[in-house]
């Protein structure tokens, strides 16, 4: 068996060879140890909250997650169908030395994932979940008696989180988005409850779709991996926008009132404009990955902005959040992180603050984005390779030639998925079709050089 945890987490098809309940038990107990090793639990007794998102398998994972934490003398209180946003607010909130969301994100509804959160909300170091994995079917002290940890209910989280979300808009109890209305694509996952309540409490006219998850209709042709449902609702419905957020509602994208796609880099910059406007982008300063669109490089620099980039994985944009202290981060997936209101990208708290700067502006999302123009970028996912020899000296070879045919006008981007068995092809050129024909160039020679 290779690495468990990868850039999210553990996540795999749930109840396949890995991703079982006897795994989430072992993790569990794991963490539990290690986090006791570390100093975590000295002088009290811990305490862990789970949630998770709807999908059918997320009901045997959390409750193996809980009987293990449990049996390691945890106390746990299990949030059941939260956003994961929200679970990382609800371990700060509820003062809680561990948080465990159980959830594949994006991924298809077969799919699930583990991944654990430090007190405070925060995801855990890569030196901790090296940790995790290594104590994997170490021998361990069973506590007993009343040393063994009590499992809860705690049926206020979505009231909580929602309050909070509303609250970073403004005035407590004021109705910021009056006037506007929106339409909400919440892809039958974990953001059903809580998207839909927040805008209605903000005083927006709000249009759900696909806000009813039965456990198998996660992300399934819905959300904002599948968008042309919400370009269609804005239309029909006249509405001044559409967000669209994945199965755990960390990421929204967004289309404005013609159908048209804002995305992850035009979101991101047209939020660090609005809290550079406000005074509180820190550092006037966006971070953002590999991945960002050029076309978010020329407006930031024309907007007196600096945009410092990451390796892929919202882990790595926190990680440079923290050390420098900035405000603003995210991916061009949609998975935006504000630090001044959350420890992670949330979807949610994304498009309400959208909605915030078309209602101040009195601008409509289209005229905000048009900051960002976009650079043609295609992106070719290649299966049936081998995802550790992206080193192949012919490849790279491949790779310098395209870069220099490109010069300033384009990039390329070559890497491994840290959540996939893929090799991922990025081009960005002038045209569709230079980005298409160079994108699929580069494929071919990684099928070639990289064949299983």
């Amino acid at each position: 068996m290779g690495r468990l945890f990868g850039t999210d987490g553990v996540r795999g098809l749930a109840n396949g060879e890995v991703l079982t309940a006897s795994l989430a038990l072992d993790l569990a107990v794991s963490a539990a140890q290690v986090l006791a090793d570390a100093g975590q639990f000295e002088g009290h007794r811990p305490k862990a909250v789970v949630g998770r998102d709807p999908r059918v398998s997320g009901q045997f994972l959390e409750a193996a997650v809980c009987a293990g934490l449990a049996s390691a003398g945890v106390d746990v209180l299990d949030l059941g169908v939260v956003p994961t946003p929200g679970i990382a607010y609800l371990t700060a909130s509820l003062g809680a030395d561990l948080g465990v969301v159980i959830t594949a994100s994006h991924n298809p509804m077969p799919d699930n994932g583990i991944k654990f959160l430090a007190r405070g909300g925060v995801k855990l170091d890569d030196a901790l979940e090296e940790a995790i994995e290594a104590r994997l079917g170490q021998p361990w002290t069973h506590p007993v008696g009343a040393a063994v940890g009590r499992i809860g209910f705690y049926h206020g989280g979505i009231d909580d989180y929602v309050d909070h979300l509303v609250g970073t808009l403004g005035v407590p109890g004021s109705r910021p988005l009056e006037g506007l209305a929106v339409v909400l694509d919440c892809a039958n996952g974990a953001a059903h409850e809580s998207a839909p309540l927040a805008f209605e409490r903000a005083g927006a006219t709000v249009v759900p779709i696909n806000h009813h998850p039965d456990g198998l209709n996660i992300n399934d042709g819905v959300g904002s991996t599948h968008i042309d449902g919400l370009r269609k609702a804005v239309v029909e419905h006249g509405a001044d926008a559409g967000f669209a957020f994945d199965g755990d509602a960390d990421r929204c994208l967004a289309v404005d009132a013609t159908g048209e796609l804002v995305d992850g880099d035009q979101i991101m910059g047209l939020l660090a404009v609005a809290l550079r406007d406000a005074g509180r982008l820190a550092s006037d300063t966006l971070v953002a990955t590999v991945m960002s669109n050029l076309g978010l490089h020329r407006a930031m620099r024309a907007a007196g902005i600096v945009l410092r980039t990451t390796a892929v994985g919202d882990r790595y944009v926190l990680e440079d959040m923290k050390a420098g202290g900035y405000s603003l981060g995210g991916e061009q997936s949609g998975h935006v992180i504000m630090s001044e209101h959350a420890t992670t990208g949330d979807g949610t708290l994304t498009a309400l603050h959208l909605a915030l700067r078309m209602a101040s502006t009195g601008r409509p999302l289209a005229s905000l984005a048009a900051a960002v123009t976009r650079f043609p970028q295609v992106l070719v996912n290649v299966s049936g390779v081998d995802r550790t020899r992206c080193d192949d000296p012919g490849l790279l070879d491949a790779v310098r030639h395209a870069v220099e045919l490109l010069g300033d006008d384009g990039r390329v981007l070559l890497r491994p998925s840290g959540t996939e068995p893929l090799v991922r092809v990025m081009v960005e050129a002038p045209t569709e079709t230079q980005a298409r024909e160079i994108a699929d160039s580069l494929a071919g020679i990684v099928k070639e050089r990289l064949a299983l």
